[in-house]
């Protein structure tokens, strides 16, 4: 990011936000900032309390205490005037599926003021959908289908786009598809409020993220300064493994860790052959390389890998799994 959080305008602040159900409180005082620019992950497991957020930030339901500022809008006093700066998807997209595209949003057009056939043509090329637009909507695919939803929400040129869990259900193309539309809009200007359970893409999209759990946030950063937070890998791949982790084993300066202690993403670990997990000071990594080599064990590679978002998430939950 090009400029600290101080420095940035502020387009969505919740301040102490609170729901309650009869008596029973399931937020819990919720607070955080979204910059202008950025995009910002919701991340918690299914039942933490995403979605209830999503539903008052954008008037849905009422919080039982506390404020959402949009724009320097107040959403409780000034409902009309801050949801005017905020597209959202709650869930799944929904639209006619016997109407083209095109007919679809002429529709939800005419549900706003002002809206003109110049502006549906540029959010239609805005999601790059200009091949398909007059094509029925019953043939499109999901990830057609998620890109008319969000050609939806932006046709009143908000400044905010909230996306609840966009990625369910899309396959590896079409989440890697949406991620880079995702970071479009934001080097537009644009901020982005981005709620998911799939921690490796929250971690691959988003600048800042809050972490919520049984309906309190427990943390809220820059994604890689909370990854820090967890620690840092070392890998190691050797033509001795064995020899290699005898040689880490009980020293002062090397914690060597089993499978099942780490989290790094399977897809990573399965592309090397045996190799050895540590974590280390980085300092130390070179004298490391020196004394492996002087002990004729030839090094194929050593790389640092941070953890992912789900470790963090363990050590912050004391060991909660995200579903």
């Amino acid at each position: 990011m090009n400029s600290t959080a101080k420095e940035r305008e502020i387009v969505l602040s919740v301040q102490g936000l609170q729901k309650s159900i009869g008596r029973k409180p399931i937020i819990h005082k919720v607070s955080f900032d979204v910059y202008a620019g950025e995009i910002f992950g919701f991340l918690g497991p299914n039942g933490s309390g995403k979605t209830t957020t999503i539903r008052m930030l954008v008037d849905l339901i009422k919080p039982t205490a506390g404020k959402i500022i949009v724009c320097g809008e107040d959403i409780g006093t000034h409902p009309e005037r801050a949801l005017a700066h905020i597209g959202c998807i709650v869930e799944n997209p929904e639209m006619y599926t016997f109407m083209t595209g095109w007919e679809n949003l002429e529709h939800f057009a005419r549900m706003q003021s002002g809206i003109t056939r110049t502006r549906i043509t540029e959010v239609v090329d805005i999601v790059g959908l200009d091949q398909r637009i007059n094509d029925k909507v019953k043939t499109y695919s999901l990830g057609m289908r998620q890109r008319l939803g969000i050609a939806q929400a932006l046709l009143g040129n908000p400044k905010l786009l909230i996306l609840d869990e966009p990625t369910n259900g899309l396959d590896p193309k079409g989440i890697k598809e949406l991620r880079e539309f995702i970071r479009n809009l934001a080097e537009s200007g644009m901020s982005l409020f981005i709620s998911s359970h799939l921690l490796s893409e929250i971690q691959l999209m988003c600048d800042r993220v809050a972490i919520i759990a049984h309906g309190d946030v427990i943390a809220v950063g820059e994604v890689d300064e909370l990854v820090s937070q967890a620690g840092t890998y070392t890998i190691w791949q050797a033509d001795r493994p064995e020899a290699a982790r005898e040689m880490f084993k009980d020293q002062p300066d090397v914690q060597l860790i089993a499978d099942e202690q780490h989290q790094i993403d399977e897809g990573l670990l399965n592309t090397l052959h045996e190799p050895i997990i540590t974590i280390m000071d980085e300092s130390r990594i070179t004298d490391w390389v020196n004394r492996l080599v002087a002990a004729g064990i030839g090094l194929h590679s050593v790389q640092r890998v941070a953890p992912s978002l789900e470790e963090l998430f363990l050590k912050l939950t004391e060991g909660e799994k995200i579903g």
